[in-house]
């Protein structure tokens, strides 16, 4: 998926749904962290995330409790995407290892937006590819569908290309959520590796 795309998955986002907005400015109120956020979601953090059924590398049905054990990214992709998957996974990854050097554990979570292709096999050794402790999820259309609808993301499959070989349009935010207290924050792709490491890690201080 080209820039272009995303930018445009990314306004879909944010128009289509009609009840959230996203704004880049810090949160106030009682909010522990609030410190930390650079975004706000309108009526509260809440209104993203949420329970989820998917199934990981080895073929075995997992609830968001099984997954989310510790800090989590979680980022919405497929496999067979040519540029920007790669790329924002690798950002991804790399600030999880600053983070981890700064001995802040967090976990990558990577969930396939295209079950069709994206077997448990494929996101495993996709996730394996770019990081150790990556987990990567799949499931059926119906658990995918559920779990992007509830971190409001955005996927749409092009009509261009065969059965094989096809793009997917798709929202690029990453996902940062705490065990205790759900999904607390979302990432522009824009960021640095070090922009995100301490963007996370401000989080995972707080906590």
């Amino acid at each position: 998926m080209t820039r272009i795309y995303a930018i445009i998955a990314a306004v879909l986002v944010a128009v289509g749904l009609g009840a959230l907005w996203f704004v880049s400015r810090p949160a106030g109120g009682d909010d522990q962290f609030a410190q930390c956020r650079t975004t706000k979601v309108a009526g509260g953090s809440s209104q993203i995330g949420g329970p989820f059924e998917l199934v990981n590398s080895k073929g075995e049905t997992v609830t968001d409790k099984d997954v989310i054990t510790g800090p989590s990214l979680l980022y919405f992709g497929y496999t067979y995407c040519p540029d920007v998957c790669p790329l924002d996974n690798s950002r991804n990854v790399e600030a999880i290892d600053i983070l981890e050097e700064r001995g802040k554990m967090v976990t990558p979570v990577f969930i396939s937006v295209d079950p069709e292709r994206d077997t448990p096999e494929v996101v495993g050794d996709f996730a394996a590819n770019l990081h150790e402790r990556m987990i990567g999820l799949t499931g059926s259309p119906e658990q995918v569908k559920a779990a992007s609808k509830a971190y409001k993301t955005y996927f749409k499959r092009q009509d261009e290309g065969d059965e094989d070989y096809y793009l997917i349009d798709h929202s690029t935010f990453s996902y940062l959520v705490l065990p205790e207290h759900g999904f607390v924050e979302f990432f522009r792709r824009d960021l640095t590796p070090e922009q995100l490491a301490d963007g996370i890690g401000c989080f995972v201080d707080n906590m």
